[in-house]
């Protein structure tokens, strides 16, 4: 009887070892300091998107109607293979299929004032693959649960040579969210160097809520890869 209750305090002594250790390491300095929200909103600002042709069009071609097209359309390629967009392109099927997209991640999904009523019955008629999110563009929502099925939606496109048109209502917050996600869960990124590369493309800017959450995922990241 005595043994069984040393190897029970045994195992307990073991297992706590094991959660302080666990904790120690999760608590481990990181090189440079933490990634904050603050320093992820500065590096939006001193980030300038670059001007330049919308995808799938020729810039040199001189012909009105031609020109008139491409005013309703909003849509800038961030990464290769990876696309965000606005709600009325997302829309626009005839575009996407011009532009060989693949997989359609809607992060607004819902039929309420500032969300995007789609869903995969809409792009049933396309050879399209389609997820949606039902997030607000609100600080306080959680989008940090969608962090990793966003990423590997949009790594199966690009690692099977498609492409993946990301959205929301205006292409700035959500979806620019889930991108910066994915490239610094699978591309192994910092958060700093995932916004510079897609503000250089598109103008984005994340609601403070979903930068404080990229940045503690950014010190996940980080803390996993020591």
């Amino acid at each position: 009887m005595e043994s069984k209750q040393g190897n029970v305090i045994h195992s307990l002594y073991t297992m706590r070892s094991t959660w302080r250790d666990r904790d120690r390491d999760f608590r481990k300095e990181l090189p440079g300091g933490e990634t904050t929200q603050r320093l992820l909103v500065e590096t939006i600002y001193e980030t300038q998107p670059e001007n330049k042709p919308i995808p799938g069009f020729d810039p040199d071609k001189d012909d009105a109607q031609y020109y008139r097209v491409q005013q309703n359309i909003d849509c800038d390629e961030v990464y290769p293979g990876i696309y965000i967009g606005d709600a009325a392109t997302a829309k626009n099927k005839q575009y996407l299929q011009m532009l060989g997209i693949t997989h359609l991640l809607n992060s607004a999904e819902g039929k309420r004032f500032g969300f995007v009523n789609t869903d995969a019955n809409y792009y049933k008629d396309t050879m399209i693959k389609y997820i949606g999110f039902p997030l607000a563009d609100s600080w306080a929502i959680n989008i940090s649960k969608y962090f990793y099925t966003a990423a590997d939606f949009i790594d199966e496109a690009v690692s099977t040579g498609g492409k993946a048109f990301v959205h929301c209502v205006m292409g700035m917050s959500r979806s620019a969210t889930c991108v910066l996600a994915y490239l610094m869960i699978k591309k192994e990124m910092l958060a700093t160097d995932a916004i510079r590369q897609v503000r250089k493309n598109r103008f984005i800017q994340p609601n403070e809520g979903f930068l404080y959450q990229l940045a503690q995922l950014d010190n996940e990241l980080r803390r996993q890869r020591l």
